[in-house]
């Protein structure tokens, strides 16, 4: 159950792209992105993004429970109710970090195969220090990887599940492709993402408790407001329901459908690689 470095970017799959500082696919032109509210190079928003997870590696998971007051896990088993995890498959959960999908998806599917893919190895460390990991340990790999070039070959993993992390990709559309790729013909694509409230009322009550009280929440049990006034703002930037349902539809998938949560707080979608 050791931790793979995987060299992202590299293999039959990536040619023709050149690796930027952080290992991650690159061409010669600057862009730029969002991270959070504001705007940086396409090239340091992964590093960004590593610098907060690594941050709150250690109280990650604490901290869903708090600020969801517990709801992520209702979230998540409606994740696996859609799903429904059949015996001997293999999953790929991107963005995984501490494992918490990968050990719901093997239990349901009382055996298989889960490999978890972080662009944070703390994050894995953590998850690696799970009681389930210890249990379920020859069924888990821990890859150190990047969701936009992922090391795998075509056609490999029956289910793909990326949990509140997509947003946090510097382009989600090639994450999408990539998951496209690494799907067996049948196979299926799950999103659990925040999204975006159908109430504009509603909305800016959401809007006034998340950038008031969860900034606080990260200063007072995690040490860190920065990091969780980013994970705010990164909800607020990412695409409503329908446009990421297109995203979904334009990498290939096919029955491409979506479910909300708590009213949209949170979104669930799904796609089928036919």
């Amino acid at each position: 159950m050791s931790l793979v470095h995987c060299a992202c970017g590299q293999g039959p799959y990536n040619k023709g792209k050149e690796l930027d500082r952080q290992g991650l696919m690159s061409d010669d032109s600057t862009t730029t992105t969002h991270f959070g509210f504001d705007t940086v190079d396409e090239a340091d928003k992964a590093g960004k993004v590593q610098g907060v997870f690594s941050s709150v590696a250690s109280k990650y998971d604490i901290m869903n429970d708090v600020m969801s007051a517990g709801i992520h896990r209702l979230w998540k088993d409606a994740m696996m109710d859609w799903l429904a995890p059949r015996p001997g498959q293999k999953l790929l959960d991107v963005a995984g970090g501490t494992g918490d999908i990968s050990f719901r998806f093997l239990k349901r599917a009382g055996y298989g195969h889960a490999t978890v893919l972080d662009l944070t190895e703390p994050m894995l460390v953590e998850g690696r220090k799970r009681a389930e990991a210890e249990q379920m340990a020859d069924q888990l790999d821990w890859v150190v990887g990047d969701a936009m070039a992922l090391p795998f070959d075509d056609n490999t993993f029956d289910t793909y599940t990326i949990s509140f992390g997509i947003r946090n990709v510097t382009r989600p559309q090639e994450a999408l492709n990539e998951a496209f790729r690494v799907l067996r013909p049948g196979g299926r694509l799950m999103v659990l993402e925040f999204s975006q409230l159908p109430n504009d009322g509603m909305q800016k009550l959401y809007d006034l408790y998340s950038f008031n009280v969860i900034p606080r929440m990260g200063k007072l049990i995690a040490g860190d407001s920065e990091s969780y006034q980013y994970l705010v703002e990164s909800i607020r930037r990412f695409p409503d329901q329908e446009t990421f349902l297109g995203m979904v539809r334009q990498a290939g998938f096919e029955n491409a459908k979506y479910r909300n949560l708590s009213m949209g707080i949170a979104c669930l979608h799904s796609g089928w690689k036919i």
